[in-house]
Formats: C-alpha cells, sequence, structure tokens
C-alpha cells in the first residue's frame, strides 16, 4: 500500500526521468510499470493522483452491491469499473464479482481492433485542438485510459510528453500523414543508433575486443559469432552491413564453426599430459611430449599453444624469495672457480654441482642437499633432514661417492656454503678424487644450474599444495617420489624432448 505522497512522488519523478518506468523503478523501489501508468494516467485526468482508501476501511453491501453491478455492465473490465468508481482494488472486485456470478470474468469476450491509422488519428485528435479534450477522445473511441496513453507512448515513442508539448504549441503538423512520416524518421535513426550500440558492446563482451575497437577491424569469424549473438534482435542484412562482412563470407564462417573440432583428440591428449605434469608443463614440453609418444603426434608448437590457452590450461608458477642462506663466514681456504657459469659437460660425473634449499612447512622445515649432474641434469644423490647439518652434506657425498666408476674424477662445484668448508667434506672429496670448486661469495649465477633445479622442483612439487597434517617422513617420501620421475620421466627439450635416463639409456650409457 503507497501513500498519495509516494505516489504523487512517483509520478513527477516519472515525468522529469522522460517517462522511464525503469528509472523510477530503480530510484525508488516500486512501484510496477502498470501501476505507474495507472497513477499517471490519474494525474493527467484530475491534475493530482487519486487518493486510495486504506486496507483496514471495510465496505458496506451497497458498495459491494454496486461495484459489482458497474463491473458486470462494463463487460467484466475490472480495471474501467475501478476507475469509474474509484474503488475497490481490482483483486477486491474480482473477489466479489466470482462470489456473485462465479466463471462470469472467465468467459470469452470479444476484442476490438484497432487499426494504426485511427489509433494515430485518436491521439492527434486530443493534442492538436481539434478534437477536444483527453477524455472526450477517450469516450468517443470507447476506450479506457490506460489504453488511450499506451497508444500514445507506442505512437511518440520514448519522448512522448515532449512531442505532445509540441503538438499543443502548434509546432508539429496535425496532418496524420506528415506527422506519422516525422515519427517513423525518429524510429528509424532510434534503430540505427540501437543497432550501431549493440554492436560495439557485442564486440567488447563477446570476442574480448576493447570497448573502443572498431568492430569492422574484427576478423571475419569474430565478426559473424557477433552477428549471430544479435539476429534475434535485428535483420541479418542490417548487420552484416553494420560489421562490414559479406553474408557469404558470414554462413561460410557459421558452416566452419558448426563443423566437428579436427583437433578433438588432440586437445583430450594434451590436458591429459598437462594433468599428468600436475599443471607444470607449458605448451614446448608438451608438444615435445606428444613428437615422442609411443603414437608421435606432429603439430605445430604453436597449435599446442592455442590449444592451452583455450583449454585455460595455465601453469602454476610461484615466485619466491630466497630466505635462508648457508654463508656463515670464512672457515677454511675457499678453492677457485673452475666452472666459470659454464655448465656444460660431455660425459656424465664430470661436472656436479651442489648446494642446498629449504622447504617450510606447517610444523617444520625440511632442508634437502642433491647432488646435479651437469651431462643430463640427473639427481646423482640426495638426503633430506630437518637440519641443515654437516651430517646431511656428507651422507648425499657419500652416497654420490659411491655411484662413480675407479676412473671418474668429478669437478664438484657449489657455492661458499660453511657445509663445504668443513673439515669432514674436504676429506671425503680428496679421498675420492673429487676437484673442487666454489662460486663467488652472494653470487647466485656462478651456481644457476643447480638454483634452477631447485626453483623446478618448487614450481611443480611443493608450491600451490596444502602440506597440512603431512609429517616429515610422508614429506620426504614424496619428495624422492618427485625425484625419481624427474630422473625417470621429465623430459627436456635440451635432451631430444627425452629424461635424463630415457637419453642416458639411448646412448648405452645406463641400463
Amino acid at each position: 500500500m503507497h501513500t498519495q505522497e509516494q505516489r504523487t512522488k512517483a509520478v513527477m519523478l516519472f515525468i522529469e526521468c522522460g517517462f522511464n518506468h525503469a528509472a523510477v523503478k530503480s530510484a525508488l523501489g516500486y512501484p510496477s510499470k502498470w501501476t505507474l501508468d495507472r497513477w499517471y494516467a490519474d494525474y493527467l485526468d484530475k491534475g493530482h493522483v487519486k487518493e486510495k482508501r486504506e486496507r483496514w476501511e471495510k465496505y458496506t453491501e451497497g458498495e459491494k452491491a454496486e461495484a459489482v453491478r458497474a463491473c458486470i455492465a462494463n463487460d467484466c473490465n475490472l480495471l474501467k469499473t475501478v476507475q469509474e468508481l474509484g474503488y475497490p482494488s481490482r483483486t477486491l472486485l474480482a473477489k466479489w464479482v466470482d462470489e456473485v456470478a462465479p466463471g462470469l470474468r472467465k468467459k470469452d469476450k470479444p476484442h476490438v481492433k484497432r487499426d494504426a491509422s485511427e489509433r494515430m488519428e485518436a491521439v492527434l485528435e486530443a493534442y492538436s485542438g481539434n478534437g477536444g479534450t483527453v477524455a472526450d477522445v477517450i469516450a468517443k473511441h470507447d476506450i479506457d485510459k490506460v489504453t488511450f496513453y499506451n497508444w500514445r507512448n507506442d505512437i511518440l515513442g520514448g519522448d512522448a510528453q515532449k512531442v505532445v508539448d509540441r503538438l499543443k504549441s502548434g509546432e508539429l503538423p496535425d496532418d496524420v500523414g506528415e506527422l506519422q512520416e516525422m515519427i517513423e524518421a525518429q524510429r528509424a535513426e532510434l534503430h540505427r543508433l540501437q543497432l550501431e550500440t549493440a554492436v560495439w558492446k557485442a564486440a567488447a563482451k563477446l570476442v574480448k575486443k576493447d570497448p573502443g575497437a572498431d568492430p569492422s577491424n574484427l576478423t571475419n569469424r569474430e565478426k559473424a559469432i557477433l552477428v549471430g549473438a544479435l539476429r534475434d534482435r535485428f535483420a541479418l542484412r542490417e548487420l552484416l552491413e553494420a560489421v562490414g562482412l559479406a553474408k557469404s563470407s558470414y554462413f561460410y564462417q557459421v558452416r566452419a564453426m558448426e563443423a566437428p573440432d579436427k583437433y578433438a583428440e588432440l586437445r583430450e591428449a594434451v590436458a591429459g599430459i598437462f594433468q599428468e605434469s600436475s599443471a607444470t608443463w607449458g605448451y614446448r614440453r608438451i608438444w615435445g611430449a606428444l613428437r615422442t609418444a609411443d603414437e608421435p603426434v606432429f603439430v605445430s608448437e604453436k597449435v599446442v599453444r592455442d590449444i592451452m590457452r583455450e583449454g585455460n590450461l595455465v601453469v602454476i608458477y610461484h615466485a619466491k624469495k630466497k630466505n635462508w642462506s648457508s654463508y656463515k663466514g670464512e672457515e677454511s681456504p675457499a678453492p677457485p672457480n673452475l666452472v666459470g657459469r659454464d655448465f656444460s659437460a660431455g660425459l656424465p660425473n664430470f661436472l656436479w654441482l651442489t648446494d642446498i634449499t629449504q622447504f617450510t612447512l606447517p610444523h617444520f622445515k625440511c632442508y634437502l642437499s642433491p647432488v646435479i649432474d651437469c651431462f643430463d641434469g640427473a639427481v646423482v644423490s640426495w638426503r633430506a633432514s630437518r637440519n641443515p647439518n654437516a651430517e646431511l652434506v656428507n651422507e648425499m657425498l657419500d652416497d654420490a661417492i659411491s655411484t662413480l666408476s675407479p676412473d671418474e674424477r668429478p669437478v664438484l662445484h657449489n657455492d661458499r656454503g660453511i657445509h663445504y668448508r668443513w673439515p669432514g667434506w674436504i676429506e671425503r672429496c680428496e679421498a675420492a678424487g673429487i676437484t673442487r670448486s666454489m662460486s663467488k661469495k652472494g653470487c647466485s649465477p656462478d651456481n644457476s644450474a643447480c638454483e634452477g633445479f631447485f626453483g623446478r622442483l618448487k614450481n611443480e612439487f611443493f608450491y600451490y599444495r596444502s602440506w597440512e597434517g603431512v609429517t616429515f617422513d610422508e614429506f620426504v617420501a614424496e619428495l624422492g617420489a618427485y625425484i625419481e620421475y624427474y630422473n625417470e620421466a621429465r623430459i627436456k627439450q635440451s635432451l631430444g624432448w627425452k629424461s635424463p635416463m630415457q637419453y642416458r639409456r639411448g646412448l648405452g650409457l645406463a641400463a
């Protein structure tokens, strides 16, 4: 129930907004389109919005009977009856009629159709000064006020009140044909603007182009998508003209888009490889895996890249600053840097790299110390511990030395961590004939190949996973499984899209 003040406010706002129902509804939260039209009709007829009887007021039996008689006389037209009597609501009136004459309201009533010329004449009669008032025209044509104003808004368009004011002032012709031509011209211009706006919005929304991009600069495929999305609102001919696309080109693109996807099987294969890699392989590595599979698939790298982009197969990546260092000072003389950032090796066990990295989990920290062979990037040995102590690196080194044949004497390169300056480490290297090499202080590029292994390891294995509730032993077991996968199954472009062990087997260097 709305007060008279609320109704008047809605009507005034309706007029100020250029008779925009949606604007009033958005600003006030009420009323419905039909209700607002009824209030506005009352305002035009009486100069004010009609006050409504409060809900708590009761109607007498005489008022009920009078309302029912009037409604039946009006062929059960609830709106017309309520407007004539000023009471009750249409819902209540319908209830009274159904109580007195059940089923009467539901009988089919004849519908009088009015052609466009008759509607136009009625509107001109009301406002040109030659046909009387609005009430006279309504009575002459046997219609109600709402019907009349619907005619008016339909004929004169969204700026109906402005047109009415110009009619009353004599600025517009009262000739039906001439006025109709002017209105049709305005409608054509409005339709053109609506089409242009729809095309630009669709270009931004459907084909993800910049809102300021010219739709005529789209590809034919993008234009076809745009036209297809707007065909339910505009004619095909005008849409094709608006985007600059030939009819034959449009239907060619439609047939092409409806054709079966020739990459359907490839999409499944790419998605499968991507999931098996735990979302860590990019398009180049997947392309290499396809070429080296048991049943090779030879396609362009760009095709694989496009398939991954269309399927939203995005490689996870995490950049994190290093927050732990093994450097604790110069405990012993540092050996020279024999590598000079050249991490290539022509044979296995010719150049080794080592370092320590830290994993921070919810309830503990884990330190990993591996030996990396520069020949193919294989992990020769590794150890993990809760503490980055001498035992960690010494046991790792013992494991690596155990893999050497009697005539193998590798160069072992590392940073200036204190673990590689202690007597136990130096003694083991000398006993095995290992030549020590060391980076400059605070210079990570001097050992970048080992740092790169740590980066790949953490991006593919550690980051983006929840380690809540995982024990130290469980974590080390999963870490070992990844390192085994790294050696046996993780393919590398530098190895001809083979894993380190596959590469060695191919050269006859491993069983």
